[in-house]
C-alpha cells in the first residue's frame, strides 16, 4: 500500500505541473530592510493561504524559522504569465469565469499598492498567485471524486477515511473536502502526514447564548465567539492539512470568513448537533465529557497523541494591551511543555516580523474546569483583548487571524519535533 501510494504521490505531482505548464516563471522581488517571510507575504496579499507560504519556502529553500537576507531575491508564490490582450481566462485556457475576476482584481490591487510599475492591460504581464490555482480553483476541485464520509460514529464534515477514497482519482490523495469549512475554504489540500494518527479537540470559547467578552469599534459590535470561532477554524484546517484527526468541539455553520466584522449568532452547537446550555456549568461539562467520551474511543484503538487546545479573547480595560498568553494545567507536563512551545512559536515571529514591538505573553498554570476536566492535555490560550484598539487589529484583519492560526499550527509540529 505504501509503495501504491508513492505512486499516486509521483503522479499527482506530475499533474499539478501539467496544469501550469503555460506560466513563464515565477514572480521575483528583493527583500527590503525589516522583512521577513509573513510580512512579504502579506504584502502581496498571500498570507491568508497555507499553499502560498509553503510553495514560498519550498522555491527557496527555506525553512519557517529562517529570517530573509536584504537585497536577496526571492521567488514569491505567483505566476507570471504573457497577458494575451484578449481575456485573463483565454490566457490561463481556464473558462472559469470567477476565477479570471479574482486574478483580475488581485493584479489591478497590487497595481493600486504600488507593488505593480504597470497595470497588466499595459504592460502584458500577468500575474497569477499559486493559491488560485492550485488551492482553490474550483475547475481543479470538481476533478476529485467526492470522498465518502463515514457517517457511522463520525462527523461527515471532518472524518475522512483513506479506505474510502475511489483511487481511480490521484488527486483525491492529496485533496479533502470539509463543508464545515465554507464553499470558499471547504476544498482542503493535505499537504504533509506530520500529524498523521494525532487527534485534537479544539473549543473555541462561548458560543450558544453566550457571547462571551464584547467589544466596539466604528460602530460594529465585536463578540468574542465569533472571532474565537474563526480562528479556530483557520487552525482546524491548518492541522488537517498535515494529516491530524481534528474535532471541533464548538460548531457554528459560517464557515472562515474572509472579511472584517463577523455577525453574531447564537446558532453555534457542540459536537455533534448538541444545543449549548444556558447555565454554565453545564456548558463547560458538556463540552469536557464530549471529549473525554472521544478520548477514550482513540485510546482503545491505540491512538497515543491526543490533545486539547481551547482558544478565548479575553476583556479588560480599554487601555490595556495583551499579548496571546497560555494557560495549563497545574502538574500537567504535557500541557505545560506545549503552551511553552508554542508561546515561543508566537516569540519568534513577533521578534522577526516586528522587531522593536516586543512581546509579552506568559504560560502559567490555573486551575480551570477544562484544563482540570479533560483526560487529554490542554492548552488555554487568550488571543487578546477585544476592548482595546491595538488588540483589535489581531481579530478584525483577515490575515491576522490566519497568521495566528499559522503559528498555532507550527507551535504545534515543533512540540511535537516535526
Amino acid at each position: 500500500m505504501v509503495g501504491q501510494n508513492k505512486k499516486y504521490v509521483i503522479v499527482l505531482i506530475l499533474l499539478i505541473f501539467s496544469c501550469f505548464s503555460n506560466a513563464q516563471e515565477y514572480l521575483k522581488i528583493r527583500a527590503k530592510q525589516g522583512d521577513g517571510i509573513s510580512i512579504v507575504l502579506n504584502r502581496y496579499n498571500l498570507a491568508a493561504h497555507s499553499c502560498n507560504i509553503d510553495t514560498f519556502l519550498s522555491l527557496n529553500r527555506l525553512k519557517r524559522t529562517d529570517h530573509l537576507q536584504l537585497a536577496k531575491a526571492y521567488k514569491m508564490p505567483i505566476y507570471i504569465y504573457d497577458y494575451n490582450d484578449i481575456s485573463i481566462r483565454t490566457t490561463l485556457k481556464n473558462n472559469d469565469y470567477d476565477l479570471a475576476v479574482y486574478i483580475q482584481e488581485f493584479n489591478e490591487d497590487l497595481y493600486k499598492a504600488g507593488l505593480r510599475e504597470f497595470d497588466y492591460r499595459v504592460d502584458k504581464v500577468l500575474w497569477v498567485p499559486v493559491h488560485a490555482l492550485y488551492c482553490t480553483v474550483e475547475s481543479e476541485i470538481k476533478k476529485i471524486n467526492i470522498i465518502k464520509a463515514k457517517a457511522d460514529d463520525g462527523d461527515p464534515n471532518l472524518t475522512t477515511h483513506t479506505e474510502d477514497i475511489d483511487q481511480e482519482t490521484t488527486k483525491a490523495l492529496s485533496w479533502s473536502l470539509f463543508p464545515i469549512f465554507g464553499k470558499e475554504h471547504e476544498n482542503t489540500p493535505i499537504y504533509t502526514k506530520r500529524l498523521e494518527g494525532q487527534v485534537y479537540y479544539l473549543i473555541s470559547g462561548h458560543g450558544g447564548p453566550d457571547p462571551g467578552a464584547i467589544g466596539k469599534k466604528d460602530g460594529h459590535i465585536l463578540c468574542e465567539d465569533e472571532y474565537a470561532y474563526d480562528v479556530t477554524l483557520r487552525f482546524a484546517r491548518d492541522l488537517l492539512q498535515h494529516s491530524a484527526t481534528v474535532y471541533l468541539i464548538t460548531r457554528d455553520d459560517d464557515g472562515i470568513r474572509d472579511k472584517k466584522y463577523l455577525e453574531s449568532d447564537k446558532d453555534e452547537t457542540v459536537w455533534y448537533n448538541q444545543s449549548i446550555p444556558l447555565n454554565q456549568a453545564r456548558r463547560l461539562k458538556q463540552r469536557t465529557s464530549k471529549i473525554n467520551e472521544l478520548y477514550e474511543k482513540h485510546k482503545k484503538e491505540g491512538t497515543t497523541i491526543q490533545r486539547v487546545v481551547e482558544i478565548h479573547i479575553d476583556s479588560r480595560y480599554v487601555d490595556q494591551k495583551v499579548d496571546i498568553f497560555f494557560y495549563y494545567y497545574p502538574g500537567s507536563k504535557i500541557g505545560k511543555a506545549m503552551a511553552t512551545t508554542m508561546l515561543r512559536t508566537v516569540k519568534s515571529e513577533y521578534e522577526e516580523h516586528q522587531v522593536n514591538r516586543g512581546y509579552k505573553g506568559v504560560v502559567k498554570s490555573r486551575d480551570l474546569h477544562t484544563l482540570r476536566e479533560c483526560k487529554p492535555p490542554v492548552v488555554y490560550l487568550e488571543l487578546g483583548n477585544i476592548t482595546n484598539e491595538f488588540d483589535q487589529k489581531r481579530l478584525l484583519i483577515v490575515n491576522n487571524r490566519q497568521a495566528i492560526a499559522n503559528w498555532l499550527t507550527q507551535g504545534v509540529l515543533v512540540e511535537n519535533g516535526q
